[in-house]
């Protein structure tokens, strides 16, 4: 089976950085695209962030400039670098990684169980 595991959340000043990571483990033959979503309380999930399989990076308004995704597919993890943040940047951080498990089957979407980032005024 495939899991994926964040980590790397926690409370943060104002202006701070925080670095996500996202560990996929299994059987993994190859990633198309690892994704940060995060959803704040009483807010629908939103994407952050995502990384296609050629290396495109595409980011919300609301973070360009100061998120940056990252992967390293050896060790089949995401990254996520966040500068400057704001209390609006509060919320629940969510892995999103659509994997394939062998090289002639399917592309499946996994979701990891999240990460609480909360940053302070």
């Amino acid at each position: 089976q495939v899991q994926l595991a964040e980590s790397g959340g926690g409370l943060v000043q104002a202006g701070g950085s925080l670095r996500l990571s996202c560990a996929a483990s299994g059987i993994i033959f190859s990633i198309n695209a690892m994704s940060w979503y995060r959803q704040a309380p009483g807010k629908q999930r939103e994407l952050v962030a995502t990384s296609s399989s050629a290396g495109t990076t595409t980011y919300a308004d609301s973070v360009k400039g100061r998120f940056t995704i990252s992967r390293d597919d050896a060790k089949i993890t995401a990254y996520l670098q966040m500068n400057s943040l704001k209390p609006e940047d509060t919320a629940v951080y969510y892995c999103y990684a659509i994997l394939l498990r062998r090289e002639l089957g399917p592309a499946n979407g996994y979701w990891g169980q999240g990460t609480q980032v909360t940053v302070s005024s």
